[in-house]
């Protein structure tokens, strides 16, 4: 079946939309790529444009369908051991502060590559039984109920070295096979939560030791950036790293955090004091 057409009018209704829930700037190259994710639920509701569909969300009736819309349009690529010398980091900084809780953030964690992979170097680091914490949030709940069973197609764990591959992750067999789980063990000490960036409820997060926001901020513009930054800083701890993506970079949004080197920041006043392995 062919996908409906969509107005250029109406593609601009579905920018400001998904801009004002979820900060994302839609460019106008996306158009394919939303007529292509979307078109399934205008057929799921028997509409036959996208103006109908358009108003059906705004209607403030159908607040499921929005979250639907939402987790339909935002990219969820990911996978193991990303930017791999951003987990060295993480190893070092926990090494350096045994003995107190370490707590972590994987913000926009998708689908749980992230966090499990920070899970895996905690485990390696300070041991199963030691206090540490990881908070793994996003705005798709599609992607977060997927993450916390921490299942996945083999093809997916190529990032991961053999003996940590075989340590928490369970192959699967028979009609799993081709698949790897994530073991319980490292499972339960992941906590996944539901977490809009911009419009965030943050009152119960706490103070991190380590915030992880890579490859998320391409999508915003300037003022949505600066929001994200002022809504997670007050979580950050006074000798807290915030870590970005290799494409992005925090300069310029907020006067309360220091590059320390590219992707990685810190407080200010503790700039001077921190040695970062090479």
């Amino acid at each position: 079946m062919d996908s409906p057409s969509i107005t250029q009018q109406e593609f601009a209704l579905f920018q400001r939309l998904i801009y004002r829930l979820a900060g994302i700037s839609l460019a106008d190259s996306k158009k394919i790529l939303l007529v292509g994710r979307l078109s399934k639920r205008l057929r799921h509701f028997g509409l036959d444009t996208f103006g109908e569909y358009y108003r059906m969300l705004a209607s403030g009736d159908h607040p499921q369908e929005v979250q639907v819309m939402v987790d339909l349009l935002t990219t969820n690529e990911t996978y193991f051991f990303r930017e791999a010398a951003h987990f060295d980091l993480l190893a070092d900084i926990a090494a350096q502060r045994r003995g107190n809780t370490f707590r972590v953030w994987s913000a926009a964690c998708s689908s749980g590559e992230e966090p499990y992979t920070m899970a895996m170097v905690l485990a390696e680091t300070l041991g199963l039984n030691a206090p540490w914490e990881i908070l793994a949030t996003d705005i798709s709940l599609t992607v977060l109920e997927r993450a916390e069973i921490g299942y996945y197609p083999m093809e997916r764990a190529t990032g991961i070295p053999p003996e940590l591959l075989k340590k928490y992750c369970l192959r699967g067999v028979r009609e799993h096979a081709g698949n790897l789980l994530i073991q319980q063990k490292l499972r339960e000490r992941v906590q996944f939560r539901h977490f809009n960036l911009i419009a965030p409820d943050s009152r119960d997060l706490g103070q991190f030791d380590v915030m992880f926001l890579r490859n998320v901020m391409i999508y915003f513009d300037q003022d949505t950036k600066r929001k994200v930054v002022a809504h997670m800083l007050p979580h950050l701890r006074k000798d807290g790293y915030f870590v970005v993506g290799h494409s992005e970079t925090l300069n310029g949004l907020s006067d309360d955090l220091a590059s320390l080197r590219p992707t990685i920041y810190c407080r200010p006043e503790y700039k001077s004091l921190r040695q970062l392995p090479a």
